[in-house]
């Protein structure tokens, strides 16, 4: 990769460490995500903490701060290679914010972001299964690490296979983020999205 391309890659990294759902959540209902429900800076903490309009902008706001750097990557030109380092650079930014002193969010809604720029087809199977778990079980964290799975599998499937490597480094990123709720999923004690449950 050339300077442009690393530079790219830098500014990629510092857009999406920027956290929406901090400033959402603050701006909405003068909380700070960090310091309550889930201790996280993510939509689904943003929804429960705000309200759920405020956490579909923060989804909005965190899937576009993925999708477009890659938009603009794929219009350089760079290849495959540039291209896998702007897809982990969102997500890691996402998840390890310098802004926030290396914490951040689970980084689900930017790897949608992402690989709906990338291999959009990919990321709509995968969003749909992730979608059928949370309404069959509840868990958002569940779907989420179906999503995680799923990307890897479909883009090896169904191309292009130069992304899969991509693919295989977000969805270990995801699972290592979503280690509590797996946790929390096999011991019984995971909340779920449904009132009451």
């Amino acid at each position: 990769m050339g300077i442009a391309s690393v530079a790219f890659v830098l500014l990629t990294y510092l857009v999406a460490a920027f956290p929406f759902g901090l400033a959402v959540a603050k701006a909405s209902c003068g909380v700070d995500p960090r310091l309550a429900g889930s201790r996280n800076t993510g939509a689904t903490n943003v929804a429960r903490l705000c309200g759920t309009r405020y956490g579909v902008l923060t989804l909005a706001l965190d899937l576009l701060k993925g999708l477009l750097p890659v938009l603009v990557a794929r219009a350089m030109g760079g290849g495959a290679v540039f291209l896998t380092f702007v897809v982990v650079a969102a997500v890691v930014g996402h998840m390890y914010s310098v802004f926030l002193y290396g914490k951040g969010g689970k980084g689900v809604a930017t790897t949608i972001g992402v690989f709906l720029g990338a291999a959009p087809v990919a990321a709509l199977l995968s969003v749909a299964a992730c979608v059928l778990v949370i309404w069959a079980t509840g868990f958002v964290s569940a779907g989420s690490l179906m999503l995680a799975v799923c990307l890897p599998v479909l883009l090896f499937w169904l191309g292009p296979c130069a992304l899969t490597y991509a693919a295989l480094i977000v969805a270990v990123l995801v699972i290592a983020k979503h280690r509590e709720n797996i946790s929390r999923l096999v011991a019984g004690q995971e909340k779920s999205w449904r009132k009451g449950r």
